[in-house]
């Protein structure tokens, strides 16, 4: 270094902000989970209707809660640990109303219960509409 005591950057490129980039969540119903705690695995309805278990970010999920649970009380986020899943995980597009960019994480199996590091209910606000979860207590 000549006449300066800092380092060279080497680059300046900024990494997008995220909450966890290693944890995904996935939403269903408070009875869901309490049926599914006790046994090995989670099987929701898009299992067999889609083949996959819809899974989201944290920062992406409040647009499929606003779209198919808008106004309910009675959701829970299940914080999970994808290292944990079993069946195959791809990244695919969503809805066309979502950002044309923006993939979304869908497994390929049941959702094992094992994976699930944290449960918290996940309520919208006064107009109805969801927001970023927050992590909540332990499963």
């Amino acid at each position: 270094m000549t006449g300066s005591s800092r380092p060279k950057l080497l680059s300046t490129r900024r990494l997008p902000v995220t909450t966890d980039t290693h944890t995904l969540v996935h939403l269903c119903s408070s009875q869901e989970w309490e049926q599914a705690r006790h046994g090995t695995e989670l099987r929701p309805p898009s299992l067999a209707a889609n083949g996959f278990v819809h899974l989201s970010t944290p920062e992406q999920v409040h647009l499929p809660a606003d779209r198919l649970f808008a106004g309910r009380s009675d959701l829970v986020v299940l914080w999970l640990d994808p290292s944990r899943f079993t069946g195959e995980l791809k990244w695919e597009p969503g809805v066309p109303t979502d950002p044309a960019s923006m993939l979304f994480p869908h497994l390929y199996a049941p959702l094992p219960v094992a994976a699930v590091l944290e449960v918290a209910p996940y309520l919208p606000g006064a107009d109805g509409r969801f927001g970023t979860p927050r992590r909540g207590t332990v499963a």
